[in-house]
């Protein structure tokens, strides 16, 4: 997965907006728990606060006396972290459990409304943080009243404790849900994205020529796209068609006049003209050749740009081979062919009967006995020509190629070949070599695009 990706950013995002849930969810639960536990708390302190009201009672001398301990063990054990303590400011009386040991409950000095329970976190005897419950009440309204302060306190320590077990607790659950939350993400852009893995698939399958068009339905958010492309596509097999019938038209349009100009070159000749009919002739081979590249060159560019096509190597050699044995070059030569049966090329059949037919129609013209053609595939198809004629001098093959070149003028030919089979080659994203063949001739490498 690539940084610059949609799905490397979709799931970055997906992780920072899960991460920063999680964590505040966490937070909140954790506050949530304290909270809770906090009002558990004020209950049972209330509740301790009701029980030591309803035991006060008077001690005949003036005083007040508990009828009983409460029921709690705590409030018996020294510094146990729950406490009580009575007092009353006016007669300055005070009384305490058994927990506080020496200590006091150092409560503020506030106005306290009757019957309301006010909340305080005071430092214990021992230093330790307290919660503290007290209120305010009237005793013996009936005989002596007397307005006493009851107040009791718990140690602060237990809630931290249990909000600290609560979130060791809650941390794998938090764990959990972010991974599975991180795969259901997962799934979710991998779902999401699929339409465009099926947009590239079909892009492929059009370039491979398996499909003319995007194929299959979309969904609404894509579909648009593919109807954008597939119109594109259209209007680009359009172009290549009316480019080919401009160039047929060219051709025919052509094939005329240079007829003309070679009945005209043997007319002069048929007079005793001969030096006007040799230019003549000169002329119109020269054009005849001009167009011929050039016809060639308009439907390389079709070609590459129209839809792609294939052709299997194997079978256009041996058709070639087959031709070439009935003419007066090749009909006296060993012909041998190492070739795999399905050797398929990213070459329309045309093209590469172009470019095939050029090199051997060469090697037949050049070879004293045998021509030798393989074949072999790895990331491409590579076709090696070679004959067992003359070769060509080291200092010439770089030259081989180049438009009109001819290196023996007592050979019939136009010098095209060579540089028709190198335009197609280019045009096709492939390479061809020339050099010395181990048979005594030409060798000819071409790297040719599988399909």
């Amino acid at each position: 997965m690539r940084r610059h990706s949609l799905r490397f950013r979709l799931l970055s995002a997906a992780l920072v907006s899960i991460g920063g849930a999680l964590v505040a969810a966490g937070f909140g639960l954790v506050t949530l728990f304290g909270q809770h536990v906090e009002r558990q708390l004020d209950l049972e302190l209330e509740t301790f606060i009701s029980e030591l009201i309803g035991r006060i009672e008077p001690d005949g001398q003036g005083g007040i006396l508990l009828t009983h301990a409460l029921s709690d063990p705590r409030f018996e054990q020294p510094l146990s972290g729950l406490y009580w303590q009575i007092q009353d400011d006016r007669q300055g009386e005070l009384m305490r459990s058994r927990s506080l040991w020496d200590g006091l409950l150092t409560l503020p000095d506030d106005e306290l409304a009757l019957g309301v329970v006010h909340r305080h976190e005071l430092p214990g005897p021992a230093g330790e943080p307290l919660l503290v419950r007290e209120q305010q009440v009237i005793v013996f309204p009936d005989t002596a009243a007397r307005r006493v302060r009851v107040a009791v306190a718990i140690d602060r320590g237990d809630l931290l404790q249990a909000r600290a077990g609560f979130s060791r607790d809650l941390l794998p659950y938090l764990a959990l849900l972010g991974g599975f939350l991180l795969i259901a993400t997962w799934l979710q852009v991998r779902t999401g994205l699929s339409p465009l893995h099926s947009i590239r698939r079909g892009v492929q399958a059009v370039r491979s020529g398996e499909h003319p068009r995007l194929p299959g339905a979309f969904p609404d958010e894509v579909q648009p796209l593919v109807d954008e492309i597939n119109a594109l596509l259209h209007s680009r097999d359009r172009a290549v068609e009316d480019a080919r019938a401009w160039t047929a038209d060219l051709a025919h349009g052509l094939k005329t006049p240079l007829a003309a100009l070679g009945a005209d070159a043997q007319a002069l000749r048929a007079r005793g003209e001969h030096g006007m009919a040799d230019n003549l002739e000169q002329l119109a081979q020269g054009m005849r050749q001009r167009v011929d590249r050039e016809l060639i060159r308009a439907r390389l560019r079709t070609a590459i740009s129209g839809p792609p096509q294939r052709a299997d190597a194997s079978r256009v050699l041996a058709a070639l081979v087959r031709t070439l044995q009935r003419t007066p070059d090749g009909e006296g030569l060993d012909w041998k062919l190492d070739i795999p049966a399905d050797s398929r090329v990213a070459l329309p059949p045309v093209d590469l009967t172009e470019l095939l037919g050029n090199l051997l129609d060469n090697a037949a013209k050049w070879a004293a006995g045998q021509v030798r053609v393989t074949a072999t595939r790895s990331d491409s198809w590579q076709v090696i020509i070679e004959d067992d004629g003359p070769g060509v001098p080291e200092a010439q093959l770089a030259r081989l190629g180049q438009r009109g070149l001819r290196l023996d003028e007592q050979i019939a030919g136009t010098g095209l070949g060579l540089a028709i089979a190198r335009d197609i080659v280019n045009a096709y994203g492939g390479v061809v070599a020339f050099g010395h063949s181990d048979l005594g001739g030409l060798r000819v490498e071409l790297q040719l695009p599988a399909a």
